[in-house]
């Protein structure tokens, strides 16, 4: 199958977006990834400051992070015809007194999401990045982001849930030793297999 003739225009479409303008403490500034014959998605949460500085996803720590995760270099995760990157979020929706950024803006994943998943029809292997992908997305019926993490089901299952990979899952690998012997491995694997 070959990528929707209409995801440009749905691309400008989104990157346009000013629907939740007025609760954006920065602006909008959507910031999405997308191509014709994209084999593996990754859905995470919105983004930081530095990504709606940069307007590139992933442009920070934590993309470092998950990109060492994948075993995947810049070149091909940033290649839209083979990674396609939405978040539950398509901009830095602001931060939270005492706890971080902001949750992802609630109208961006029902005004968007089933469009975009419309034209990729080549996607391969998703990855659930984060409570609020997995909240939208998995399919287990795990009660946690760990048991989520640790039940990864069988090796054909196409959606993968990871922590997300900011500084604050330091601490969570550390109390979680099998997530780099098991998961990593297991992750690395899947995704070397679904953008052959």
């Amino acid at each position: 199958m070959t990528a929707d003739p209409a995801l440009p225009a749905l691309l400008r479409e989104i990157r346009a977006c000013a629907l939740c303008a007025a609760h954006l403490p920065l602006g909008p500034r959507p910031i999405v990834q997308a191509g014709g014959g994209a084999r593996l998605l990754i859905i995470g949460q919105a983004p930081g400051t530095a990504v709606h500085a940069s307007g590139v996803a992933w442009d920070d720590p934590s993309g470092d992070r998950l990109r060492e995760w994948t075993g995947i270099d810049a070149a091909t995760f940033y290649d839209p015809g083979r990674v396609a990157l939405m978040p539950m979020g398509f901009c830095y929706p602001g931060k939270v007194a005492g706890a971080g950024d902001a949750p992802p803006r609630p109208e961006c994943a029902p005004t968007w999401h089933a469009r975009l998943l419309g034209a990729l029809p080549d996607i391969r292997l998703t990855l659930l990045v984060g409570l609020y992908a997995q909240g939208a997305y998995a399919r287990a019926a795990a009660t946690s982001l760990t048991e989520r993490v640790r039940d990864q089901g069988d090796a054909d299952d196409a959606i993968l849930s990871l922590p997300h990979p900011s500084w604050r899952s330091t601490g969570w690998m550390r109390r979680n030793p099998w997530f780099e012997a098991d998961i990593l491995p297991l992750l690395r694997a899947r995704v070397a297999a679904a953008l052959r």
